[in-house]
């Protein structure tokens, strides 16, 4: 009844005499006394709520909010007010999986919605019920191509793929026996002719492309999917989910499996998480998905009902056997993306898309011009690009935050790669581009 109240003596005095010690320090006595916090917390006294109120407001103020050109992954798209505000709703603020049908449906309505959507998006059959992350949906992914081949235990993954993506997949396979071989790339796109001979010389579960890559290329993946089939492998495509409003989707490319972060869904970057990741796939792969598929189905009264339709029994009774024991996911960022969706629409996608673009080439355009960047490589971008700085890149950098900008993320010595999103302004990439010359 009173759970937030702390525990008298008595009652400390009781559990210590339970678990047969006297102190509290001898329950942590295995700890090495190094590593232990001696000293007192620096926390104020106790405060009224109005005094909490403005304790934070002057931390929070504390933080130099930045005009964001940067993405690697991450990006900084608009996110409509009223997201937040219907998230809190009680039908679907909730704190675990909806076993309960008869007590979850506004859960289980919206992860429903959620799946058309990314189902949808990525022109797949299949979309389960959202991931943790776009890097661990990504490893998922390899490890569901790996138990769908059964005998192939080798993934090729192009070097064009994010890197902490790719961290994430060889962490996953190192300890499931995958092996993983990278994809050599050629003017930062996957070299097509040295894919097709490492098929050729390996036994190839899956590989693994990502569209738009890292570089913010939009590769040509023709006759990718063709090439990979012919090996009896799946095709694995890892994209940023926004893009696909004007891209062709995975679906189109001939794909198997679509995985990636839907954080570019109006999620707000902060400080890394928490995001969602997406999985889609082709009908045929439906029973080695991880986690959970909702579906909609009519109750004994011929109402509209959701149900969880589908899930993999082997997370819960063989777990030796399972493909995955993801089996958990609250999924509130998938809810945060579904509003999103049914918010903006498929105009509103497809105009953000477009105005990030248009930014993004605008910028890029401005930055040549100024005769200090050169493009990284001639090939088609979408709203991320690389270019070369013939200066010192940490000092450019460093330069942007004193005047209020996150320009851009340093991928090599002297090569910067700058993000634009809708929310960039004329008047903000004009000022990036006239600290250059200043």
């Amino acid at each position: 009844m009173y759970k937030y109240f702390p525990h008298t003596s008595a009652d400390l005095q009781s559990m210590l005499a339970k678990v047969g010690v006297d102190e509290i320090d001898d329950i942590f006595a295995d700890i090495p006394e190094k590593l232990r916090f001696r000293r007192d917390y620096q926390l104020p006294s106790e405060m009224s709520e109005l005094e909490v109120r403005q304790l934070f407001e002057q931390l929070g103020a504390q933080n130099k909010q930045l005009i964001c050109f940067a993405g690697a992954g991450v990006y900084d798209h608009y996110t409509p007010a009223v997201i937040p505000s219907l998230l809190s709703r009680s039908e679907f603020l909730t704190s675990y999986t909806p076993y309960q049908a008869e007590i979850s449906q506004g859960t289980l309505h919206y992860i429903f919605e959620y799946q058309s959507m990314m189902a949808e998006l990525t022109g797949m059959d299949i979309s389960n019920a959202s991931m943790y992350d776009g890097t661990t949906a990504t490893a998922e992914a390899v490890m569901m191509a790996v138990a769908a081949g059964k005998k192939q235990h080798t993934v090729l993954v192009s070097e064009t793929v994010d890197p902490k993506t790719v961290e994430v997949v060889k962490t996953y396979a190192h300890f499931h026996g995958i092996e993983i071989k990278m994809i050599p790339q050629s003017e930062n796109v996957t070299h097509k002719e040295r894919m097709t001979q490492m098929l050729g010389e390996n036994d190839v579960a899956a590989v693994v492309v990502q569209q738009p890559n890292y570089f913010g290329i939009v590769e040509d993946y023709s006759g990718f999917a063709e090439m990979v089939h012919e090996k009896k492998a799946l095709f694995v495509m890892n994209s940023i989910i926004a893009d696909l409003a004007v891209l062709k989707t995975p679906g189109e490319w001939g794909a198997d499996i679509a995985v990636g972060d839907a954080q570019s869904l109006g999620i707000p970057m902060q400080f890394g998480g928490p995001y969602v990741g997406y999985m889609c796939c082709t009908e045929k792969l439906i029973r080695k998905m991880p986690g959970r598929i909702v579906g909609k189905t009519l109750d004994n009264r011929g109402q509209r009902a959701f149900v969880l339709t589908l899930q993999a029994r082997e997370q819960h009774i063989r777990r030796q056997k399972a493909t995955s024991n993801i089996c958990s996911n609250q999924s509130l960022m998938a809810l945060w993306v579904t509003v999103y969706l049914s918010l903006m629409g498929k105009q509103g996608l497809r105009e953000a898309a477009e105005l990030s673009y248009a930014g993004a080439h605008y910028l890029c355009e401005h930055l040549v011009a100024t005769g200090r960047f050169s493009l990284l490589c001639n090939q088609p971008f979408f709203n991320e690009f690389v270019v070369r700085y013939d200066g010192d890149v940490d000092a450019l950098q460093r330069r942007f935050v004193e005047n209020g900008i996150f320009g851009g993320v340093k991928v090599a010595d002297n090569q910067i790669m700058f993000a634009v999103t809708e929310k960039r302004t004329k008047e903000e990439i004009d000022k990036l581009v006239s600290l250059i010359g200043a």
